[in-house]
């Protein structure tokens, strides 16, 4: 065994699906965040409705909760988890012309739910930039980073401010 701390790679330093076999189940809980800043204009537009394509947030919120039940289809080597719990939610930030994205997503079981938090939290300000796209092709998308996870042997961690 490799006394590299990137534990998806094997001795011979080839990349695998970590074991996680001999793990117990627990409560697995992670929290995820982003944000999108995009002109007052198009932000004016997400608040008021008026995109072209619809209800963008409510668009956003179901892809986020698809991306984070699909991660181990996007992410070579994650597992696929049983997930009991994904709650997406997103706050319109008129003084930074931006619009918050958060992600808690929850499992029993032998691995943690982190890169799912991420992976709904992205693809929900991916899925924002795609429906206001033709309105302004300069959003950005920055900030996306675990806020907090619980479970496992572990067991608590949170970001620092």
């Amino acid at each position: 065994m490799s006394s590299s701390p990137l534990t998806h790679f094997d001795a011979q330093g080839q990349a695998h699906m970590v074991d996680v076999s001999a793990k117990g189940e627990t409560h697995r809980v992670a929290r995820a965040t982003g944000l999108i800043r995009m002109q007052a204009a198009t932000l004016a537009l997400i608040r008021e409705g008026g995109a072209k394509k619809g209800d963008v947030l409510g668009a956003a919120r179901i892809a986020a909760i698809q991306a984070a039940k699909r991660t181990a289809e996007l992410i070579p080597l994650c597992h696929p988890l049983p997930i009991t719990r994904v709650a997406v939610e997103f706050e319109i930030d008129a003084a930074a012309n931006a619009v918050h994205c958060t992600a808690q997503v929850e499992t029993f079981g032998r691995t943690g739910v982190e890169m799912e938090a991420l992976t709904a939290v992205q693809v929900g300000l991916l899925t924002v930039y795609d429906m206001c796209k033709a309105a302004d092709r300069g959003m950005v998308m920055e900030g996306i980073r675990v806020l907090a996870k619980r479970g496992g042997k572990s067991g608590e961690w949170v970001a620092p401010v």
